[in-house]
């Protein structure tokens, strides 16, 4: 009798790990233009239903798309009926746009379409004119042009490839600014900065900054808004000022905190988070199972049967208990260099630090993905 021994591949994968160094320049000094916003400075939603042409057969077959190209027809002045139109040419589409604050009559925007039906791909189609609405239901832009997609499907009848999504494009600049959004964003002489990270700190901070340039014009409302008042100098022209108080640089403050994900294994820390005295104990279990069938041939012109034999090996290995003991205000960049230097995995640092958070131990708020 032969044997063939069917071996079994372990492929072991590795695990991410991101951590930040506490230093004294946790938070380095920023501008006020990346902390916050001017309220009333905001971009709009627009959303549109349009009709793509020009498809290769990878179209819908549904009868909201033949109504459309009805439609289409039709208001060129031509009657038809939708029993003459089969084609699958065509798809109905969404089209989405975002408009920019200070986006005037005439200039562009980037489109991106979406087929709503079952189109299989909207390669090499084009959009054909449709208007843009926003939540007040106006018209506030005009969108055509061709599609561009970032990917393509290719295949027969027995296999097909597909890389990236065909079913969503985008058109640069495709669709022309009709309508002007006006902008409110000094309101009898007062602005106001809205945290882009609501804090308390970071709002007192920024007050100061602007207050110490232009005397005592700022006031924090709250933790994520900061009231300027405009010096008189610069009633006329208040968009000066903004330029010059987003330019003035704080150190902003923000809440300790740990990120990790259980899937991936990746721990993403901040250098302000703290551990009171703690005393860590880990330990190392670990099950094996190897899989090796043998397959059983009878000898040539035999009378036998080929056969498979399962062949199943467990091994249990459980490694020496490792005892961390850490001081009181230790950092988590402390607590990591123990643990890597007992040998845990960055899956056994999110289970280590999971356990310090239920013990009261971690000073700072812990977020599981």
């Amino acid at each position: 009798m032969r044997r063939l021994v069917i071996a079994s591949i372990v492929f072991v994968s590795a695990a991410f790990f991101t951590m930040p160094f506490a230093s004294a320049a946790v938070h380095p000094t920023v501008r006020i233009k990346e902390l916050a916003h001017v309220e009333g400075v905001r971009s709009n939603q627009l959303t549109g239903l349009g009709l793509v042409v020009g498809l290769q057969g990878t179209g819908d077959r549904s009868q909201l798309a033949l109504r459309m190209m009805r439609n289409m027809v039709t208001s060129f002045g031509i009657s038809t009926d939708e029993k003459m139109i089969r084609s699958r040419n065509a798809a109905v589409v969404t089209v989405t746009a975002q408009l920019s604050p200070f986006v005037r009559q005439g200039q562009t925007v980037d489109v991106v379409v979406s087929a709503m039906g079952d189109a299989k791909s909207l390669e090499g189609g084009v959009l054909l004119q449709t208007p843009l609405q926003a939540a007040d239901g106006k018209v506030y832009a005009v969108a055509q042009g061709p599609v561009t997609v970032g990917g393509f499907v290719a295949g027969g009848a027995a296999a097909r490839v597909t890389k990236n999504v065909t079913t969503t494009g985008r058109i640069p600049g495709g669709a022309i600014v009709e309508r002007d959004v006006s902008m409110d964003f000094v309101q009898s002489n007062w602005i106001s900065l809205l945290l882009e990270e609501p804090d308390f700190t970071t709002a007192q901070r920024i007050a100061n900054a602007i207050n110490e340039r232009y005397g005592g014009v700022a006031r924090p409302a709250d933790a994520g808004r900061v009231e300027v008042a405009v010096p008189p100098r610069y009633t006329a022209n208040p968009t000066t000022f903004i330029a010059q108080v987003e330019q003035l640089e704080v150190t902003p403050d923000a809440l300790g905190r740990v990120v990790v994900n259980e899937r991936t294994g990746t721990v993403v820390m901040g250098g302000q988070v703290g551990i009171s005295a703690v005393t860590v104990a880990h330990g190392n279990l670990t099950v094996r199972v190897v899989e090796a069938p043998e397959v059983v041939q009878p000898e040539p012109f035999g009378a036998g049967v080929t056969a498979v034999v399962p062949r199943t090996g467990v091994a249990v290995t459980e490694g020496a208990g490792q005892l961390v003991s850490l001081p009181a205000s230790s950092t988590v960049d402390e607590l990591v260099k123990a643990m890597n230097a007992i040998g845990a995995t960055p899956r056994d640092i999110i289970t280590i630090l999971q356990a310090i958070d239920q013990a009261g131990a971690l000073h700072g708020e812990l977020v599981v993905m």
